[in-house]
């Protein structure tokens, strides 16, 4: 159930790509404390992107998750732009994360509906 949408102005080789998903991945099961089993990534990388008026390295990534805490987002921006950080180098004021959280009736998987 929860989705990872990253995107970055950086180009990746293949191998980059899938470290980078796994990585992702992994990330998003332990700083929620769900199941990887259920954890979805999908990266767009060399995506012709501006933030602040540069096309210096930035990213931006969409965390979507049924039961997203408000009071915990703080602690979720600082992790994912820590990773960010790590993995690509890009700074945090260069990354944007947006938090989306959803309703378990208004995400389906395997032919049902979280509900």
């Amino acid at each position: 159930m929860p989705y990872l949408n990253l995107q970055t102005n950086l180009t990746l080789s293949a191998e980059q790509r899938q470290t980078l998903m796994a990585r992702s991945s992994a990330l998003v099961a332990e700083v929620l404390g769900k199941p990887e089993d259920y954890v979805m990534v999908a990266l767009k990388d060399g995506e012709p992107m501006l933030f602040a008026g540069s096309a210096d390295p930035l990213a931006y990534l969409e965390l979507k998750s049924i039961g997203l805490q408000a009071a915990r987002t703080k602690e979720f921006a600082r992790a994912f732009c820590e990773f960010v950080s790590q993995e690509l180098g890009i700074p945090g004021d260069r990354v944007y994360v947006k938090f989306n959280d959803a309703q378990r009736s208004m995400w389906g998987w395997n032919g049902n509906t979280f509900e």
